[in-house]
């Protein structure tokens, strides 16, 4: 079963090559490139190797100035003793091109609500949620769904005297919204003078700075409209809700086809990215967007909250939103550098007295032109030169590091496996899995000389073996004093992959037969850990742990602080939330211990009791790695997500030994980082390893006064070290216009980016402070922007009317979405919420939104509809009125699918999919098989291209109506909407 798991030879199993793949030869020391007409990349065209960071500050080091680039596709031959080429991470090497033009994820799904009368709104709702939770394990963040659900459904007793039935209008122009007799027909009050004659579909819309493939792409959220009506230019006006001082008992009729929603894209957008006054929204990462680089960097690279920065910090917290960058993957730094701040050269720095010397556009310092960086200026102030050098005239270069970045020569690729073969983890088939997968994992890392690899294995002793040695079987290495450690020779256990892939192989095949009948039960996962660094010491690299059971002996032992993990965490109890935290600081010390010696730690936990996730997740968390959880596992269905994880972790675009700094014009200062990694000292942050998967957030504050009209700069560079042994620095450019005024913000946001930033906040906050806190504070940012903007931008004459930016129309469904989520709900395992914060603080923004707002399909539709080239159709709204009991339905959130089964599906089309006439003799756990016939197909080409766009082996569950469920609770999106108003007026009274 394992040995068919096999993916072929050019991507992961059963799916195409996930999105930034890139065929064609890595980047080489000899083939410097230049960033293409069109960076068409997601994630970086290089492979990452291990980087050693520099003594004290080495971002501060000033290496020789670069040569002069090459023009676009030539590749010169460096001589010794030559300066560094200067590289462009926008295409790959050797005439590589990326193998797909729709890069970005597919949009989000539609969240609509029941119109008119409730009592219209099936009752099945309660019992379709009830087919959401399983008793058997179903993952938790799939009950987030059967609170979205419900919102058919609407309850009004957080609401007294709120009338039962509302209809609104979002329309362009101002709407109110008042109380209506329920015999009047919507249609009926479009014609009244209230209303706007004009649908929101025909009001005039276009996408700022940006061009289409094939056709004019729609309008989408985050992007500013142009009318000359500074109101009508910036809000959606939802309607005239009752004040609270207002409310009657006349019903409320509800459109749900006019809140607002996600709208999909179908038209690939080329995106230009424009630099300083004349930048532009970038477009929404569920969009398929390709990126023109015009010196501001790939929004897939950096994105800001706002596209304006505001002039001074009172203009900043009159807007209540927060100004912040994510950064995506990795990269490194250049060359010529300022010499007071040491920013690296980049399009935003002025050249001045015939290009003797430059401005600095971080800090202002004028700095001298070296001499063999000198060329002459043209009539327009540019260089000569600039269109020929990248690194002035593209947002995101790469350089090779010279010898003054290296403390020690680069380091090979280590990878080492620590698998637990105690009692529980051999009786579950965890750690043959995990054997499994570590054999068909290592035939996909590169050969030669720079790629090492090491075994361990754990219960409460801990087993290294011998690779080197020329002999028939490994030699075992036992190490039983899990107190005071030491450890073989690093030369014997961690060995050049060509050298031992045979006994490796043979070895991963006979650990499962040789601990088959292991009685030890307890582990010891901190003493092995600690053991397999003192081993990796001398030259870092990636640990990879498979771990069952809870750690019961030696370093870092645990116990079991919820009752057999199953305890549910509530809010209100001060002793559930220190689930959530550490038991002790012995896990941290050794994180920061493992960080400093550039050692970065992957956990596999496949576990089916508690594990205390909270506590050995830190490990990870420092080191820049990677929590994955299989609860619970099972042998039979897991096996192959645990292969296609690991296989994706270990050869997936990385660097190791980074070394990161972030700067900013002055007048700004980096106030904070969020993330996975270490911090040291208080501008950089070092990365054991880094990859294409992760992202970090960074926040800003003032510090001083922005000039309006100039350019405020951010700039971020990575020190790291490829796969293949090179140090690279890789630099990152964002230059955005300043303003004084608050309507140029809200015209502004990047509504992904400013959720995203919500998100990492609130998994920040979740262990220190209680659920009911996080969800008001998070409930409290979503007002706050909205008030501010209702109070300093709109014009209209109702304060009755409840008035959404443009850009911002979907923050309230997306917070709501977030106060649902796992996270945050009230009931749930400590592990799953656990896992829940450290998945989000380093989840990339295109996977924020789905993470809590998941997509569904009708999944009979596939076999009857075209899709407009597209595999995957358009999903369709969450919500149970667009729920048949006839019909199957897959939901998916980027990690995990549910597929619903209606209780009166056909016969036929259950044999079609699941290969059975009944549901009841579906075999389980559940594996999505595919059969003989067009419908069986055509769900796995969707579920395969799904796991390619999102680079995960989503893990199916089965789900049948009338499973156990608990109830929902929380507020509607309607009802939300109101609160939310409520809550405005409350502020402007």
């Amino acid at each position: 079963m394992l040995s068919q798991a096999r993916p072929p030879p050019g991507g992961r199993l059963g799916v195409a090559e996930p999105r930034g793949a890139v065929h064609g030869a890595p980047f080489t020391t000899n083939s410097p490139l230049v960033a293409g007409e069109n960076d068409q990349q997601i994630h970086r065209t290089s492979n990452f190797q291990q980087q050693q960071p520099l003594a004290g500050s080495p971002m501060d080091t000033v290496s020789p100035a670069p040569p002069r680039a090459q023009a676009v596709g030539s590749f010169p031959v460096r001589t010794p003793g030559s300066p560094p080429p200067v590289i462009s991470p926008s295409q790959p090497s050797s005439g590589g091109f990326l193998a797909s033009h729709a890069l970005s994820r597919p949009p989000a799904t539609h969240l609509t609500y029941s119109a008119n009368d409730p009592s219209t709104a099936p009752d099945c709702c309660t019992s379709f949620i009830a087919t959401l939770r399983s008793s058997s394990g179903i993952p938790a963040f799939l009950q987030f769904v059967a609170a979205v659900l419900r919102e058919c459904c609407i309850p009004t007793s957080g609401f007294p005297g709120l009338p039962t039935s509302r209809q609104f209008s979002d329309l362009s122009g101002s709407v109110p919204f008042a109380p209506q007799p329920p015999s009047r027909s919507f249609s009926a009050l479009l014609e009244s003078p209230s209303f706007s004659s004009t649908p929101a579909s025909q009001q005039p819309q276009t996408l700022h700075k940006t061009s289409c493939f094939m056709q004019p792409p729609p309008r989408m959220y985050g992007m500013s409209r142009h009318p000359t009506n500074p109101a009508s230019q910036l809000s959606n006006t939802i309607g005239q809700l009752p004040s609270s001082g207002s409310q009657g008992s006349s019903p409320l009729m509800i459109d749900p086809d006019q809140i607002p929603q996600p709208m999909p894209s179908s038209s690939a957008i080329l995106f230009e990215t424009t630099p300083g006054s004349l930048a532009s929204i970038p477009p929404p990462t569920s969009s398929d967007f390709i990126v023109k680089d015009k010196g501001n960097c790939s929004p897939r690279l950096m994105r800001c909250t706002v596209n304006q920065i505001p002039c001074t910090g009172e203009i900043r917290l009159g807007s209540n939103m927060p100004l912040a960058l994510i950064i995506v993957d990795f990269g490194e730094s250049g060359p010529l550098r300022c010499s007071r701040c040491k920013g690296y050269i980049n399009p935003f720095m002025k050249f001045i007295d015939q290009g003797r010397s430059f401005i600095c556009n971080l800090c202002g310092c004028t700095n001298e032109t070296p001499r063999d960086y000198y060329c002459n200026l043209g009539p327009d102030g540019r260089r000569h030169d600039a269109d020929e050098r990248p690194e002035l005239c593209r947002g995101s270069v790469e350089f090779v590091a010279t010898k003054e970045f290296m403390v020690r020569d680069p380091m090979p690729a280590v990878f080492f496996f620590l698998i637990d073969v105690s009692m529980n983890a051999v009786e579950t088939g965890a750690a043959a899995a995990a054997c499994s997968a570590v054999s068909q994992a290592i035939a996909d890392l590169p050969e030669g000389p720079q790629t090492l690899v090491g075994i361990a294995t754990f219960d409460s002793t801990i087993h290294f073996y011998n690779l080197k040695r020329n002999v028939q079987q490994p030699l075992m290495l036992i190490v039983p004093d899990v107190e005071d450690l030491y450890t073989p020779l690093h030369s014997e256990i961690i060995v050049q992959l060509p050298e031992c892939r045979q006994r490796l192989e043979q070895l991963l095949e006979n650990i499962p037969t040789v601990f088959e009948k292991n009685r030890i039960a307890e582990s010891a996962f901190g003493a092995a850990i600690k053991a397999s660094f003192l081993a990796l010491k001398p030259t870092g690299g990636k640990l990879l742990v498979f771990q069952s059971v809870l750690p019961s002996v030696g370093i870092g032992s645990l116990a079991v602080r919820e009752a057999e993990g199953r305890a549910n965490v509530s809010s209100s109890n001060n002793a559930s939330q220190r689930l959530l935290q550490p038991i002790d600081d012995t896990l941290k010390v050794m994180a920061q211990e493992l960080a400093e010696f550039q050692v970065c730690v992957d956990i596999f936990v496949t576990t089916q009791t508690y594990i205390d996730i909270a506590s050995i997740s830190v490990i990870p968390r420092t080191t820049g790695g990677k929590v994955y959880q299989y609860y619970p596992f099972s042998a039979l269905s897991d096996s192959v997500k645990l292969y296609n994880d690991l296989r994706w972790n270990i050869t997936r675009p990385q660097g190791f030994e980074g070394v990161m700094r972030v700067r900013c014009s002055q007048g700004l200062q980096v106030q904070e980082y969020y993330g996975n990694f270490c911090k040291r000292n208080p501008v950089d942050i070092d990365l054991p390893a880094i990859d294409c998967d992760k992202s970090i957030l960074v926040t800003f504050k003032h510090d001083g006064r922005l000039q309006e009209g100039t350019e405020c700069s951010f700039q971020c560079a990575l020190l790291y070290t490829t796969v293949y042994g090179q140090r690279r620095i890789r630099v990152i450019n964002l230059s955005l216009p300043c303003t004084k005024l608050l309507s140029d913000l809200f015209r502004s946001p990047d509504l992904d980016t400013l959720f995203a930033c919500f998100l990492k906040q609130a998994a920040n906050g979740i262990p220190s402070s209680s659920l009911s806190k996080v969800r008001e504070q998070m409930t409290n940012f979503c007002i706050n922007i909205l008030y501010s903007y209702r109070k300093f931008c709109a014009a209209v004459p109702s304060s009755g009317q409840l008035i959404l930016p443009e850009a911002l129309k979907l923050l309230p469904l997306y917070t709501l979405a977030l106060i649902k989520s796992i996270g945050l709900r009230t009931e749930g395992r400590s592990d799953d919420r656990s896992y829940w914060i450290n998945h989000a603080a380093s989840l990339s923004i295109a996977l924020t939104i789905p993470l809590v707002y998941p997509r569904m399909l009708a999944v009979l539709d596939l076999a009857s509809k075209e899709h407009g080239g597209s595999i995957i159709p358009s999903p369709i709204p969450l919500s149970s009125a667009h729920i048949t009991d006839d019909g199957i339905y897959l939901l998916e959130n980027g990690e995990d699918a549910l597929i619903y089964v209606g209780n009166t599906v056909n016969p036929d089309i259950l044999q079609q999919v699941f290969g059975s006439h009944s549901i009841d003799h579906i075999p389980m756990p559940f594996t999505l098989q595919k059969y003989d016939n067009d419908l069986s197909k055509r769900l796995n080409d969707v579920v395969d291209e799904i796991r390619r766009q999102r680079s995960s082996y989503l893990r199916m569950q089965l789900c049948r109506k009338g499973d156990p469920s608990e109830d929902p609770e929380g507020l509607s999106y309607v009802e939300f909407l109101v609160h939310i108003h409520q809550q405005i007026q409350t502020k402007m009274a």
